[in-house]
């Protein structure tokens, strides 16, 4: 069995981080609770699994993956080479997504550079 590669946010990420009570306006109205988490058209209609962009461009990198806490979809972190995931925020301005990776539940905002 493999072990599991961590992203580099992920290895950046400090207690403070997590544990700040004063969290942004963005990440106050994103939902807490992963059971409210949207879901994607693709996650939903295709059951796509892995990254929707990689998918949809015939490729796949060994990546975490993170949900737009907006619209649902689900893409590579900034560890693979295609950050999908940031192009997301880049191309809609959706400003908060969620780890996918099971067992993980932190939020990140990519306005103020916060997590939550």
């Amino acid at each position: 069995m493999k072990p599991i590669r961590r992203s580099v946010m992920h290895r950046l990420i400090k207690p403070a981080d997590v544990m700040e009570p004063d969290l942004c306006p963005e990440l106050t109205q994103a939902p807490a609770d992963p059971a409210q988490d949207p879901v994607s058209e693709a996650a939903r209609d295709e059951g796509v699994a892995g990254c929707e962009d990689c998918a949809g461009e015939g490729v796949h990198h060994p990546a975490a993956l993170r949900r737009c806490l907006t619209c649902g979809h689900v893409a590579c972190c900034d560890s693979s080479p295609l950050r999908h995931a940031t192009r997301h925020f880049e191309a809609s301005g959706h400003p908060v997504m969620r780890s996918a990776e099971p067992g993980e539940s932190w939020r990140w905002c990519y306005l103020h550079a916060r997590m939550g």
